[in-house]
């Protein structure tokens, strides 16, 4: 079956399809080559687990078996606890954890906004009139550090910045606030900041999207690979586990949660990359890529299913006919691909599969439910506690004293649920100081303290136990997630390759602050200060991060 990226680049790209390749072969793996490369591909593949990764890696023949060639670090981290979409890609380009990026979740609570719930979304701005946090401007203004785009563009202006994802929070963190191009999925197309120039590449995106969306899709082939995980598994009034992809002309919602969704950000990266030439001038420039749909499906569908095995045969098949343009371009180009965050698979699945304790999380743990209890028994009107899934901000028009009172006893009856791992106060973990062991070694506290920022975060941090889900009860698009501090979710693969590179793995830990600094040594851009450090990316004993 012809590829979802091979039929989009046809209509995308301004010659057509690639032919064949006709380059001269590859040479001799070597050491790191000493050039800068003309062009850096860092791509984010949403909710691409390490356990993900492991699970079929040696499965993997096309764009992942050429990453797999390269310096490969398959336990990487997105270290902190806030193991969400918007902290973790501000992880990646930036060399910042959310601590210092200011992005400690998808949402958070702002009560000094004049908005009934108080709720932020963490790519907008909350200052738009008639604004809310799920209709909002997408704005750069809550990223609190430079990209390493931005860096690039600092330091020689000729720098082109490109970004372009399933998801506006991806693009916008990995992107920066520098950008000549953004563009991200809006549910209907693909749109960037108000007043921008439609490029006539993205509109044939637009176009060859909106023709393919507007045909119904057959159901996928399943590789033979795939047989021992298509099997039905009852979740909630429905039943997943041997989907096939196939969708109803129109269906939108069903497009984004799909491999044809992944093949059209890669199909618009690809036409930018042509028309803007990138990698082509005296400058080395970055394009950034967010591919959404692993997210997508493993929250409606899970990880262990037919579908997340379909899923990874199609990313890989779109790896490498992406791989494959750039190469015909003939720029020097250096990839990173690794991942926001990772994700365990759905609780009904994980009970069949020998892990009986696996639960989802009891209502009563909600802040509104708590904090009407207390309220109840302190004799206190208004909402007391504000805030969900951990994050717990007392209700800042309480008098100081009250709210102390409120804080201790909020405290005391979250670490009373049996579902509840810890509860930490801003104060416990500001205290804290900052961890300097492997990432897998940290207690809960430094995991808090890498993801507390004292503008944003809540007063009190509650981390539920392993295995406990934070959804309440699996419903339509919604049956597993992400977000825990425990390791399930903060490991993912970290991937780097470039022509001629001699491959290498490293087993052990590393995180995703890491990659900023290790891509800016390959291009000789000086950056200190940041929470990660540069990688040696050469297997021999020279060393990539002092040249």
């Amino acid at each position: 079956m012809k590829s979802f990226l091979a039929m989009l680049l046809a209509s995308t790209l301004a010659m057509g399809a690639p032919a064949a390749a006709q380059q001269a072969p590859a040479p001799a793996p070597a050491p790191f080559p000493a050039a800068s490369p003309k062009l850096i591909v860092a791509i984010s593949v949403d909710q691409f687990a390490a356990d993900l990764f492991q699970q079929y890696r040696n499965r993997f023949t096309g764009g992942f078996a050429r990453l797999l060639s390269g310096g490969v670090f398959p336990s990487g981290y997105q270290s902190h606890a806030a193991t969400e979409t918007c902290p973790g890609h501000s992880t990646i380009l930036t060399g910042f954890r959310p601590a210092h990026t200011g992005i400690v979740a998808n949402n958070w609570i702002d009560q000094r906004v004049g908005r009934p719930d108080k709720v932020v979304y963490c790519s907008e701005d909350e200052n738009v009139p008639g604004s809310s946090h799920d209709s909002y401007t997408v704005s750069d203004k809550h990223l609190k550090v430079p990209t390493l785009g931005e860096r690039m563009k600092n330091a020689d202006p000729r720098t082109r910045v490109v970004s372009v994802a399933g998801k506006d929070r991806a693009a916008v963190m990995m992107g920066g606030h520098k950008v000549d191009e953004l563009w991200w999925w809006d549910g209907k197309t693909y749109v960037s900041y108000a007043g921008r120039a439609v490029p006539p590449v993205v509109q044939r995106t637009r176009d060859a999207v909106a023709a393919l969306i507007a045909r119904p899709q057959e159901a996928l082939p399943l590789p033979g690979w795939c047989k021992p995980v298509d099997r039905p598994i009852a979740v909630g009034n429905q039943v997943i586990g041997q989907g096939r992809f196939q969708r109803a002309a129109g269906d939108l919602k069903a497009f984004r949660a799909s491999p044809a969704a992944d093949a059209a950000v890669f199909a618009m990266a690809a036409g930018l990359v042509q028309d803007m030439k990138l990698g082509q001038g005296p400058q080395t420039d970055i394009i950034s890529i967010g591919a959404s749909a692993t997210d997508y499906i493993g929250h409606s569908l899970g990880t262990q299913g037919a579908e997340m095995c379909i899923q990874m045969n199609e990313l890989d098949r779109t790896l490498d006919g992406f791989f494959e343009v750039l190469d015909q371009t003939g720029v020097d180009y250096e990839v990173v691909l690794t991942a926001d965050h990772g994700a365990h698979d759905m609780t009904e699945r994980q009970i069949e599969r020998a892990m009986p304790m696996e639960t989802h999380v009891d209502p009563q743990w909600q802040a509104r439910i708590v904090g009407a209890a207390i309220g109840k028994a302190m004799g206190l009107k208004g909402p007391v506690l504000l805030g969900s899934d951990g994050d717990i901000y007392v209700d800042a028009d309480l008098p100081a004293a009250t709210r102390a009172r409120v804080l201790a006893e909020a405290k005391r009856r979250y670490l009373a649920m049996p579902q509840v791992a810890a509860a930490f106060t801003r104060d416990q973990i500001a205290a804290q100081a900052w961890p300097t062991s492997p990432p897998e070694t940290w207690t809960l506290l430094e995991r808090a303290r890498s993801s507390y920022d004292p503008e944003r975060s809540g007063d009190l941090l509650v981390l539920l136990k392993p295995r406990v889900t934070t959804i309440e009860k699996a419903a339509p698009g919604y049956v597993e997630t992400h977000g825990s501090p425990w390791d399930y979710d903060r490991r993912v693969p970290i991937l780097f390759w470039r022509r001629g590179m001699t491959g290498f793995e490293q087993p052990l830990s590393v995180e995703t602050v890491d990659i900023a600094p290790t891509l800016a040594a390959t291009i000789g851009l000086p950056v200190s200060g940041l929470d990660g450090r540069c990688l040696d990316l050469d297997s021999g004993p020279a060393d990539t991060c002092h040249r």
